[in-house]
């Protein structure tokens, strides 16, 4: 089963939700954020957007770490933004079976979530940036789950989609 791509920008609860995806589904979690070279992450806390050459790397890493575990009998759970179309196919190379869930929520929402975490090197001053660099994913390429309702709904929601 799996890999799953917990997408979407940043503040939108892709880790949060991941990480409990992975804990019901006795998988694993992975934050694309922990495989980030030093660089972006200043980049980043400096509120510099990151640029696709800054990704491309990162993107690689993280395939590579997805391939390597697509073996595994139970689920990975990535946290990774995939903002654009052209990230996901990078992210999908040689992985038939990775599956993504997009979390979608409104900028006011967001916002004001990230306005409330101090725990976090990226600022809410780029959610602009990531909300222009976001390519919606279509029914199609993505689970759609609106992040509305409290994460352990979501939870379940998603839980009820993609058990077997």
């Amino acid at each position: 089963m799996g890999p799953f791509v917990v997408m979407g920008v940043s503040g939108c609860g892709k880790s949060s939700i991941a990480e409990k995806l992975a804990k019901a589904m006795g998988g694993t979690f992975l934050d694309a954020d922990d495989f980030h070279p030093p660089a972006n992450k200043t980049k980043m806390a400096s509120g510099i957007p990151l640029t696709d050459e800054d990704r491309w790397g990162w993107l690689d890493t993280l395939n590579e770490e997805l391939r390597k575990r697509s073996d595994d009998k139970t689920p990975t759970f990535l946290a990774c933004s995939a903002l654009r179309k052209v990230y996901r196919e990078r992210l999908a190379a040689e992985l038939p079976w990775l599956r993504y869930l997009y979390l979608k929520g409104s900028k006011e929402l967001i916002r004001s979530r990230m306005e409330s975490r101090s725990d976090h090197f990226m600022p809410p001053t780029l959610l602009d940036s990531q909300f222009a660099a976001l390519e919606e994913p279509t029914e199609a390429e993505a689970a759609i789950i609106p992040i509305d309702p409290p994460v352990e709904k979501i939870v379940a929601g998603i839980l009820d989609l993609i058990r077997p």
